[in-house]
């Protein structure tokens, strides 16, 4: 009889007794995971304060000799250890003409892998020397380790985003990247202007002085451009563009929806609110009062959302493309859109007056704001009408236009009256209530900034973010009910690590913090409370706001900490979020909701794939914020560069031996002021404190 393998968690409890573990247990625990760090260690075998400063030794032990060694900034794995999935360059063949991969960064002791051919020409093609690829590591039955690939990146190492410098005879391509100081030379045939941004590949032959030589693969823009900053961020961060001719044959193909299958919600007064500028309408909104005497003072709320499944089949063109792109990425001039357009802006944008395919669900509420009931439908639907946030507010406080006004009435007060019943349950689940900073870029008809703005925080905002969490909720609880699976939006509680590190700083400004209180929201959000009207409400928020840790996407489930949820799933954004259409198959397959004589739900393929999914939309989430960061901060930047010598009021963000982080308040744009600036004479770095100090004039520059 075969033996069974126990669970991972059952194996490490038999391992050890409560308390600090043996060196034996302790690396055993760390080959089996993989990589890990000591936040997760201290969590996994229940230590606390001197055992933790126990383990901190040992694992500097076993690292000074050599047995552990570093994985990024805090993880550490067993040396020469592969993780199960990694971020790789390729760096060279062997003599059979074969790839070999090695981790990109933090593992430099981490052996050459060979990279699987097979499986490297069914996803993507064949890669070549220098590409950065996402890939998993197998061993073989033979022991050996085999890497596969998941998706190609962007820009590897061997590849460089620059712009064309013309030196008399020699033209240069300067990299756009600030941290790379390398230049290649190039060859021009005529067509290259100085000032050209440029994709350039970087040459294979070596030469030992100089810099190095390459050749120009495309031209993609012009630096002078004011919109150069996106177009920059989208190639420095390998963001997918464009799509397939058969991509877009597929989309053009699409056919407006039948009641085929479907309900028929056209009578259902659903509307749209969405920002003013706002191209695609993934979500639509409508609430009435329960005339069920069983649940008196409680609401019915429907939430539609573009039925993307009905065109996006799994396996065709479409289908791989929006997975590859894994989101849609917003610039402040540009938009690279998940889906092409006759799908993003056409069938799939619930417009209105249109008639168009939706699912929906409808949730049932009573007067405290608990759900009592939930129904999915798949449903064909007319919006009644389209909103901005400040169309909505402005009506709610009594300024309503004539678009509005005729709405205000039947639509709604209604819909502020059900928000309002569903505020009370979120009051008493106090999802953390951290302040959001976003700014708001306007770029004028020149391509050049008009403004930087704050963001507005409205009550209409709040509304639809409640109701669009309120219907991920049902998506999530139905596919467990239904025992399909998902891919969950999953958020883990702050690491002790941060936790420390946020008690120092409120210690700094003098508010309590205690260290053995549990780390729920509700401790979070009395905290903010307490520092909202005082002089460190920004930097409070700021700082709350770092201790978090980001929210992914996984097959496992750990609930969402900052919701406070048990269960979350992406339900209301397919025609931007590969994750929600995956839901979507995924509550046509369990609710037998497949479209007459067209299987439209999730696919043996989906099912199979489905971790690897969620790690690859991860990774594509991870990489959009940064690109749309740089191309923010690049925006700003240019916004700023003809008010030198102007005075701007800011606040510390942070504090560091060679000088202060600065925030201007107006635009948010973020800088540096060296030490050097502050004054002539010597400043003592206070690290608890978080403050400069000056050693002669006691000036303080503290945090905040």
């Amino acid at each position: 009889m075969a033996k069974t393998r126990k669970p991972k968690s059952e194996r490490f409890a038999a391992a050890r007794a409560p308390g600090l573990p043996d060196r034996e247990t302790l690396l055993r625990h760390i080959r089996e995971t993989g990589e890990t760090d000591r936040s997760e260690l201290a969590r996994t075998f229940g230590l606390k304060g001197a055992d933790r400063r126990a383990l901190r030794e040992m694992l500097g032990e076993l690292q000074a000799e050599g047995t552990l060694s570093r994985r990024g900034r805090k993880g550490v794995a067993e040396t020469g250890a592969l993780p199960p999935v990694g971020v790789v360059d390729v760096v060279e063949r062997d003599t059979d003409g074969d790839l070999l991969v090695r981790l990109t960064k933090g593992a430099e002791d981490t052996p050459l892998v060979h990279l699987a051919p097979d499986k490297a020409e069914e996803v993507a093609g064949a890669p070549g020397l220098g590409d950065r690829l996402l890939v998993r590591f197998v061993t073989l039955e033979t022991g050996e380790i085999e890497a596969r690939l998941i998706k190609r990146l962007g820009q590897s190492a061997h590849r460089v985003l620059g712009v064309v410098r013309k030196h008399r005879r020699e033209v240069r391509v300067e990299p756009v990247d600030r941290k790379s100081k390398e230049s290649l030379i190039v060859f021009d045939d005529g067509q290259l202007k100085d000032g050209d941004l440029v994709l350039a590949q970087v040459g294979t032959a070596e030469r030992h002085h100089g810099p190095k030589r390459g050749k120009v693969l495309e031209v993609v823009g012009r630096e002078d451009e004011p919109r150069a900053a996106s177009l920059i961020a989208i190639h420095s961060h390998g963001i997918p563009t464009g799509f397939s001719d058969e991509a877009v044959a597929e989309a053009e193909a699409a056919q407006a929806p039948t009641l085929a299958g479907r309900e028929d919600l056209r009578d259902l007064p659903l509307i749209t609110i969405d920002p003013a500028d706002a191209r695609d309408h993934d979500d639509a909104v409508y609430a009435q009062a329960d005339e069920d005497p069983a649940n008196e003072g409680g609401w019915i709320v429907w939430v539609a959302i573009a039925d993307v499944a009905a065109y996006v089949r799994p396996a065709g063109a479409l289908d791989r493309e929006a997975r590859d792109k894994a989101n849609s990425v917003y610039f402040p001039d540009r938009v690279e859109p998940m889906l092409p357009e006759r799908l993003s802006n056409g069938l799939c944008s619930l417009r209105e007056g249109e008639t168009r395919a939706c699912m929906a669900v409808r949730m049932v509420f009573d007067r405290q704001g608990r759900k009592r009931s939930h129904k999915f439908v798949r449903g064909l639907m007319r919006s009644a009408a389209k909103l901005a946030y400040e169309q909505a507010q402005d009506a709610i406080d009594g300024r309503p236009d004539d678009k509005a006004g005729p709405l205000l009435d039947p639509i709604l007060k209604p819909l502020w009256a059900a928000y309002l019943t569903l505020k009370k349950g979120r009051e008493a689940r106090s999802p953390l209530a951290i302040e959001s900073s976003e700014r708001r870029i306007v770029i004028g008809d020149d391509g050049k900034i008009d403004s930087i703005t704050p963001r507005p925080s409205l009550e209409a905002h709040k509304l639809i973010e409640e109701m669009m969490i309120q219907a991920n909720v049902c998506a999530a609880e139905t596919l467990e009910a239904k025992r399909t699976p998902l891919i969950y939006r999953i958020h883990d509680a702050p690491s002790p690590e941060k936790l420390d590190s946020l008690g120092e700083f409120l210690g700094s400004i003098s508010v309590n913090w205690s260290k053995g209180e549990a780390v729920r929201t509700d401790r979070f959000n009395r905290l903010l409370d307490l520092t909202r009207e005082g002089p460190h409400a920004e930097i409070v928020n700021e700082v709350v706001l770092r201790t978090q840790m980001q929210a992914h996407y996984s097959t496992d489930n750990i609930g969402h900490f900052g919701l406070n949820l048990a269960r979350y799933a992406h339900f209301t954004s397919p025609i931007r979020r590969y994750a929600d259409l995956i839901v979507h198959r995924g509550l046509i397959s369990a609710l037998g909701l497949n479209l007459p004589g067209a299987p439209d739900g999730l696919s043996d393929w989906d099912i199979s794939h489905m971790k690897a999914t969620a790690e690859e939309i991860t990774h594509a989430e991870r990489r959009a914020m940064a690109a749309e960061r740089d191309a923010t901060d690049r925006y700003v930047a240019a916004f700023l560069s003809d008010k030198v010598g102007a005075t701007f009021g800011g606040r510390i963000t942070g504090v560091t031996r060679f000088g202060l982080f600065i925030r201007l308040a107006e635009t948010g744009a973020d800088g540096l002021i060296p030490i050097s600036n502050l004054g002539d004479e010597f400043f003592i770095h206070d690290e608890k404190m978080h403050a400069l100090i000056g050693e002669r004039s006691g000036a303080r520059w503290p945090l905040g």
